[in-house]
């Protein structure tokens, strides 16, 4: 990372005091309660914390994008010393993509799927007066400056007539950020930019942005969950947590000697690419809600070392005791003098298990869990055909967690699809639980049925994946009819309440929707629905992507001990090695529909031998 930019004199963006309510319902409730923070010009900043924590409604704020029902009620938001909150909507308006642009985490969000990725960069340029007249000669002039943007982000002329579906994960990121720069903004915020990204796109991406603004001196909020990406990218970093900031400094120095319990909290969920722990460290609870949040610190209720003091004394950022203050290291821990230096628990490795080949024979394939030999899959389209499979093998054992990692468009997810029954291979052999899956066709509604008591799948999204509509009970009562038929109400109560504890949530929430639950416990539902079932196979296709990492400790904790005391096997596919070193017996990855290598997964991890598996590794960010 390079050396910290300290911020001038006067910033770029200045934020003073901001606080924001959701006055939906009559009556405020504050959200934001008098959050400060500061970008130079050519900095980074990266600004962190739980879902909930009020990130992403900061800079919303600063950009007049808040959504409808939340208001500022105090405090300042300046760039370059004029204060964007006291210009009229249409001025505030004029300085999005020119001042300041937004950069969010779905691509699709930000570019239309029927306008080619050059019209959606070209919209965004700003008129030049040197423009040659004409309008072929403007058109050519435009369709230069497009091909020149996408140039700057790594891609090639060509991507200007293609359309956002016609790219790769990582490629509508780089068209999404040219469509940000594409006015030459002094500000960037980038919203959890990287967070459906595999490894050596993250880098790519966060590497692009961070030449962008050192190029540009531009400034660069990192808005984000992914503390690796946090301190990877950034000079400084801000914690927020409860609309409040808790702690901010240096980057290597909150990631070295973290001066708050929270943050230390957060680092020590983090999974480590080169240890695996007895168990991740979570923190239990959540995020308090607006409206339930005490006059003390809001992190009392879930801090290990809370006082009686610390849930009445108002917050005040103070100076970390011993670190270095140029520039700036501060916390509002009211006890820090008291905990000083190495807040965050000493976490033991477990011994990796060696390094060899299972000695036991390879079971035959109506004993496995999973058994895939020579699958291969074509999807054709008249823009050309892509083989997403190609002679893919594969076996996951009962009661084993086999890890499929690869970059986004290496077949994962279409391997995972065949094996629930969601797609058909061209050829092959595909054995879930016993069941033969016959290539060429779907299976039919009797074999669906047999197939939904062998394996089940948990997708990354449970938005997606959960009716808003009904009631959490109501979704689990339909799981378990699906596979064991319509039980009589009393019965199908008392299987749900086992499941909700299963997934430790307690039995009132099946009386709650989606909405009222947090990330993690809508993943906690999911994992529930498909446990319903009692699968021979789970698949979670990134089921902890979009998670902070506390919830995603959590979570990885859960699976490991429910494959314990249940016995189910689990394909967990994911783009994140240091979550395959903590849970995988087995490592398996994929690039462009082959399997290139696989293995016990300390051993892969340790001693890779193909060349795209090393490259993973190398893209891995480290702080």
């Amino acid at each position: 990372m390079a050396a910290p930019v300290p911020a001038p004199a006067t910033p770029l963006l200045a934020v003073e005091g901001l606080r924001l309510a959701a006055t939906a319902s009559g009556i405020p409730v504050p959200l934001l309660e008098g959050v400060s923070l500061t970008v130079g010009r050519g900095e980074s900043v990266a600004i962190v914390g739980e879902s909930g924590s009020g990130k992403s409604l900061t800079m919303r704020a600063a950009t007049g994008l808040l959504p409808d029902g939340v208001e500022v009620t105090g405090g300042t938001v300046r760039l370059d010393g004029t204060d964007l909150l006291a210009l009229p909507p249409r001025e505030r308006a004029a300085l999005r993509g020119h001042r300041v642009s937004l950069l969010l985490q779905d691509p699709f969000t930000m570019l239309h799927p029927q306008l080619t990725c050059g019209q959606q960069i070209a919209d965004g340029l700003r008129p030049d007066s040197a423009t040659p007249r004409g309008r072929r000669a403007r058109r050519g002039a435009v369709r230069a400056e497009v091909v020149r943007r996408l140039a700057e982000v790594g891609l090639e002329a060509a991507v200007a007539d293609r359309h956002p579906h016609e790219l790769s994960g990582g490629m509508r990121q780089r068209v999404a950020a040219a469509a940000a720069l594409a006015g030459d903004p002094d500000l960037l915020i980038a919203d959890e930019p990287t967070t459906a990204l595999d490894a050596a796109n993250q880098r790519a991406v966060l590497d692009l942005l961070g030449d962008l603004r050192a190029r540009r001196s531009m400034g660069l909020v990192l808005v984000t969950h992914d503390l690796r990406a946090a301190f990877s990218a950034c000079d400084r970093v801000y914690v927020l947590y409860a609309g409040q900031i808790l702690e901010q400094g240096p980057a290597d120095r909150l990631h070295s000697d973290p001066g708050h319990p929270y943050t230390a909290a957060l680092l020590a969920a983090e999974p480590s690419l080169t240890e695996r722990y007895a168990e991740l460290p979570a923190l239990p609870g959540s995020v308090p809600p607006p409206g339930s949040r005490g006059s003390g610190c809001p992190f009392a209720d879930r801090c290990p070392h809370t006082a009686e003091a610390c849930r009445t004394a108002p917050l005040l950022a103070v100076p970390v005791p011993g670190a270095p203050q140029d520039p700036p290291h501060l916390t509002a821990c009211l006890r820090a003098a008291e905990l000083g230096p190495g807040l965050a628990p000493v976490r033991r490795a477990v011994v990796e298990p060696g390094g060899e080949e299972e000695a036991d024979p390879e079971p035959a394939p109506e004993q496995a869990a999973l058994h895939v030999r020579g699958l291969h899959r074509v999807f054709r389209s008249p823009a050309g055909d892509h083989t997403a499979l190609h002679e893919v093998d594969l076996t996951v054992r009962r009661g084993q967690i086999v890890a499929l990692a690869g970059e986004s468009g290496s077949g994962k997810t279409t391997l995972a699809r065949i094996a629930a029954g969601l797609e058909s291979a061209d050829r092959g052999t595909c054995v879930v639980g016993g069941v033969p899956l016959t290539a060429g066709r779907r299976p039919t509604t009797a074999e669906r049925r047999r197939l939904a008591s062998r394996v089940q799948i948990v997708f990354q999204d449970p938005y997606s994946s959960l009716n808003p509509l009904r009631d959490v009970g109501a979704t689990l009562r339909e799981a378990l009819t699906a596979t064991r038929g319509r039980l009589p109400r009393a019965e199908a109560d008392a299987e749900v309440a086992r499941l909700l504890d299963q997934v430790r949530l307690p039995a009132s929430y099946a009386r709650r929707r989606p909405a009222a639950l947090s990330g993690g416990e809508r993943q906690r539902v999911a994992v529930a629905r498909a446990l319903a079932a009692r699968p021979e196979l789970l698949i979670c296709d990134e089921a902890v992507a979009a998670l902070d990492v506390s919830v995603q400790a959590q979570l990885l904790s859960l699976l490991a001990q429910l494959r314990d005391s249940e016995g189910f096997a689990v394909l967990f596919i994911t783009h994140d090695l240091a979550v395959v070193r903590q849970l995988a017996d087995r490592a398996v990855v994929m690039h462009r529909g082959r399997v290139v290598e696989q293995g016990p997964a300390a051993r892969l991890l340790d001693r890779p031998e193909h060349p795209w598996t090393r490259r993973m590794l190398d893209g891995h960010l480290t702080p």
